[in-house]
């Protein structure tokens, strides 16, 4: 199937995306943020020691509450609880989340957002009166959860099938992806087997100052990551798979040379159902220990770099859609240290944090202004409101669209509150003073962000510090 640019539609983004799906930029898209949907696809996969998935915890469960900034006024985001009053009347006041919000029947903090749907007889019966033939199930990523809720719902997905996106989402589908494809690579090969990786290794000795990474295919948020500093830890490593597994046996991984970086990146484009390929945005992703902390945009990144991107979309993408796939897709890039740009890291076929700021940042981060999108690590030793939130922060919390400043500068400044739930969501769960809040800051430029980011954290910790 051929891929080509092809202008994006107007209307932004959620109808560029309904129109590349659906052919229907005015359907009704039901958002499920069924977060770490990898550990689903990894299931049954072979594993490196020590690295196995973990089902997600309570805090990650609820980040699916940033899908309600997808919504446009006739969509709807299925929840696994209410959203605070106040927050959402902060979103509302901001134009931020429009749709319909529809809860599962029971929150269990350990389950998907999708698991806690499919034990949902009351939420299923209002999802199949929805139904109406241009209503569909959108999901972050598409795994037999997501198929059997579609079912159960009588809502056909936006996405293809779960085998396709377990298939393209495969760090070894990646890799195999560029190599064929000829783009600039990270040295490195794909292993099926003990004795492939073992080869590999000596084919990619690590050595102190020069490590080498083992990936396994879907591993998610960093784990599923060996770094091996040098020998020794490559030879152990080895000796832990050869107790399982025959040299013949499955691992499903790649190895790759540790290369220095300037900045890692992400760009997203959307793959249609014709093939076509829509390129939406370039972010620096901030990154720690290989998790996700958070991008920010735009990226410091020159014309020809920019380029250089939108080029390696338009051969991935055509790549996807001859492997069935059509739906947002986010890839990693890396800049090295030496000037060197490597498109593609990895290819994440599915929703990812970058794609819930996309709709805002079209509302509320105009051009020459710059975003800092984050995470608040916090230890409240009780559940908070979002108006004590608000107190908390005061004039620092950008609550208006319209950009109105009082020191007469550009656009808007200050902290939008992009996922309120998780703040509260491990107190809740099990009583632990933990949690989180994601945040976009925005600001002229990215000093202006990160002081305000800065500020933010002292008062959101003194917010906390008081009983």
């Amino acid at each position: 199937m051929a891929a080509a640019h092809h202008p994006a539609p107007a209307g932004g983004f959620t109808a560029r995306l309904k129109t590349a799906l659906v052919g229907d930029p005015t359907a009704r898209f039901v958002y499920l943020n069924n977060f770490e949907v990898e550990r689903v696809w990894g299931q049954g996969e072979p594993r490196l020691p020590g690295t196995g998935l973990s089902f997600s915890s309570a805090t990650v469960n609820r980040i699916e509450e940033v899908g309600v900034l997808l919504a446009d006024e006739h969509d709807a985001v299925v929840l696994k609880d209410a959203v605070d009053p106040g927050y959402a009347a902060y979103l509302r006041a901001l134009g931020a989340a429009e749709g319909r919000h529809l809860t599962v029947d029971r929150n269990d903090p350990a389950r998907s957002v999708t698991l806690d749907a499919l034990d949902s007889p009351r939420l299923l019966a209002a999802l199949r009166e929805l139904a109406d033939g241009r209503t569909h199930l959108m999901p972050l990523g598409i795994s037999a959860d997501e198929e059997r809720l579609a079912e159960a719902a009588g809502l056909p997905l936006a996405g293809p099938s779960a085998a396709v996106c377990k298939q393209v989402n495969g760090k070894v589908f990646s890799r195999e992806l560029i190599d064929a494809a000829g783009l600039t690579q990270v040295p490195g090969t794909v292993c099926r087997t003990l004795a492939e990786l073992r080869a590999a290794l000596a084919e990619h000795p690590p050595a102190p100052g020069s490590p080498v990474v083992v990936k396994e295919s879907l591993g998610v948020s960093g784990r599923g990551m060996v770094v091996l500093e040098d020998a020794q830890r490559a030879e152990r490593l080895l000796r832990m798979l050869a107790r399982r597994t025959a040299e013949d046996g499955p691992v499903q991984v790649v190895v790759e040379r540790w290369i220095d970086k300037r900045a890692d990146l992400n760009y997203q484009f959307v793959v249609g159902r014709d093939g076509t390929v829509g390129f939406e945005t370039v972010k620096t992703a901030l990154t720690e220990n290989g998790v996700h902390r958070g991008h920010l945009f735009p990226p410091a990144l020159r014309p020809e770099q920019l380029e250089e991107l939108r080029g390696a979309a338009e051969v991935i993408g055509k790549e996807l859609a001859a492997a069935g796939y059509f739906g947002l897709v986010g890839v990693d890039a890396l800049l090295a240290a030496d000037d060197t740009l490597y498109p593609c890291l990895e290819i994440n076929a599915r929703f990812n944090m970058a794609t819930y700021q996309n709709r805002i940042a079209e509302r509320l981060v105009p051009a020459g202004s710059c975003a800092l999108a984050t995470t608040f690590d916090l230890k409240p030793g009780r559940p908070y409101s979002f108006d004590e939130l608000r107190a908390a922060l005061g004039g620092l919390l950008l609550d208006r669209a319209d950009g109105d400043r009082a020191d007469g500068d550009r656009g808007p400044r200050g902290v939008l509150i992009n996922n309120f739930a998780t703040l509260n969501a491990t107190v809740l769960a099990d009583g632990k003073p933990y949690g989180r809040l994601y945040a976009i800051c925005v600001g002229d430029d990215e000093a202006d962000v990160r002081r305000t980011r800065d500020r933010a954290q002292t008062l959101l910790t003194e917010m906390v510090a008081t009983p």
